[in-house]
């Protein structure tokens, strides 16, 4: 499987209730089919600085921002591969950069122990680690997804994200998931990431199904009930 590094796209968001998700999945039943990840257990690491001037500065929602985060689509044991994403937004249209590094190899190269494999992206993610020297490991993330990619092979992806969890102890790729919950149970977050226009079947069903666009950030909506439960706890 080759492995995509950069992406650039529009990234959509839905907060589905159980009908809603149902309405979804019948109307992409003859159009869309699970993509080369399929069915996943994601595990996030995001970074940030000890004041979380990163998700900070996201939530101002100014033109532009940006985070750093590690990701694995299992429990990451020493010597799996884990990706180290830099992910970008600048008036509606997200960047993200990637590279596949082993789990124990990126921790080092983001403490700032040794750098990365030479290559574009990596020049990209040692100058954001540089530039932000205090960075380390603030809160795993995890959850259950389910990603769809079109029949016709165009760049329509669809992830279908539940049981979204997050902790501030256990920063490790190698833990299990757990932590409190950032959505109500039965809900589901619908992102529609395309890097053109939606096809006229899916505005229909959001139309139709009264599903509606909401603005929600999973490390920001974390961060948010962080602080209702006093920072001082996290720093």
């Amino acid at each position: 499987m080759k492995i995509q590094t950069t992406f650039e796209r529009y990234e959509l968001k839905y907060l589905l209730d159980p009908e809603q998700k149902r309405l979804l999945l019948a109307a992409m039943d003859s159009r869309m089919t699970l993509d080369e990840f399929g069915r996943t257990a994601i595990r996030n690491l995001y970074y940030d600085t000890p004041d979380y001037r990163l998700i900070r500065r996201s939530l101002e929602r100014p033109a532009y921002k940006e985070k750093l985060r590690v990701r694995s689509y299992r429990t990451a044991r020493a010597g799996d591969t884990v990706f180290v994403e830099l992910k970008k937004k600048y008036r509606s249209v997200v960047y993200k950069r990637r590279i596949p590094v082993q789990r124990d190899e990126a921790m080092a190269c983001l403490r700032g122990e040794r750098d990365f494999a030479p290559g574009q992206v990596a020049r990209e993610i040692e100058y954001f680690r540089d530039f932000y020297a205090t960075l380390r490991p603030r809160v795993f993330l995890s959850y259950e997804r389910e990603a769809y990619a079109p029949l016709d092979d165009g760049d329509l992806r669809i992830p279908l994200d539940e049981n979204i969890l997050y902790r501030t102890d256990g920063l490790s790729l190698g833990a299990e998931p757990g932590g409190e919950a950032l959505l109500a149970p039965g809900h589901t977050l619908l992102e529609i990431k395309t890097g053109g226009g939606m096809p006229l079947w899916l505005t229909h069903l959001l139309c139709s199904a009264g599903i509606g666009r909401c603005t929600f950030s999973k490390y920001g909506a974390a961060y948010r009930r962080m602080a209702g439960q006093g920072l001082r706890r996290y720093a």
